[in-house]
This record gives structure tokens, sequence and C-alpha cells, in this order.
């Protein structure tokens, strides 16, 4: 199983949306400089999780993007589908053929950890995350760390 950087940002850029979901429309430069995530990739996310249809924008000025719903609806795993990542820890994407045309030794033990994976995602919300104390404390710092960006 991996998660690639694609999969990470996704998720990372939307946990910073749902943190400012109060705030309505999030510029994706203001997102691109509290994540550390290219403007120009991170615009490309953003893209794919508007047309699967999690985020919403907003042109002009003031414009950005918004969660199309409150957090605590949006589950990782929808994060990760919807930017097509595959969280698949066998070797053969699932399709039983990694030795000889058939099922390994261990084939099976990986799929049930990708269906254990699948499950955790698919119960955690970003609004689970946004009230984690240690995913408040980090949102806090980079916040200050964005402020002082911006004065100078």
């Amino acid at each position: 199983m991996k998660l690639t950087t694609r999969g990470r940002y996704a998720v990372t850029a939307m946990l910073d949306l749902a943190i400012h979901h109060e705030d309505g429309s999030v510029a994706v430069a203001d997102v691109s400089v509290r994540q550390g995530i290219s403007l120009s990739y991170l615009e490309q996310l953003l893209s794919r999780l508007r047309k699967g249809g999690l985020v919403t924008s907003t042109r002009g000025p003031g414009g950005g993007y918004s969660l199309s719903r409150d957090p605590g609806q949006i589950s990782i795993a929808q994060i990760i589908d919807t930017i097509e990542e595959n969280i698949d820890a066998t070797l053969c994407s699932g399709q039983k053929n990694c030795v000889d045309d058939d099922a390994c030794l261990t084939h099976f033990l990986w799929e049930e950890l990708s269906a254990s994976i699948r499950v955790f995602l698919t119960a955690k919300t970003l609004g689970d995350l946004i009230k984690q104390p240690h995913v408040k404390d980090v949102a806090t710092r980079q916040e200050q760390r964005f402020e002082l960006h911006v004065v100078h």
C-alpha cells in the first residue's frame, strides 16, 4: 500500500479548507503557503476535488475554494477516491495474480489490511480531524507563520 504525495496533499488541502470552513472561500495561494504545496499542483488537486463534488469554487476577488458540505460529511476515503488514489496493499492490485497468475502466499493478508485501511478512512471525516487537539495546535502554528509571511 502506498499513499502517494497526491493523496497526502489532497487530504491536507481538504483539511485546511475544513479548518477555514466558517470563513467561506479560501484563496488557493493561502492554502499553498500554509501547507507548503506548490500552487500549480494544488490547483490541479482542487480541480479534481471540484469535479468530484467535494469542493466548490468562487471566481473573482475574494474567490477561492470551499467545502461543498459540512466537514463532518466528508470522509477521508471520499477524498482519496475522488483523486483516484489507490489504497491497496497487495502487489497485484487485488487481481490475485501475484505469482504465476495466482495469489501469492501473503495475498489475503494484504487484502485484509487494505480492507481495514478502507474501513478506517471511511470512518474518519474532516470534521473528526478538526476537533483533534494536535490538529488545532498545528493549524494555529501554521496560521501564525502565514500571518508573518503575509506581513512581509
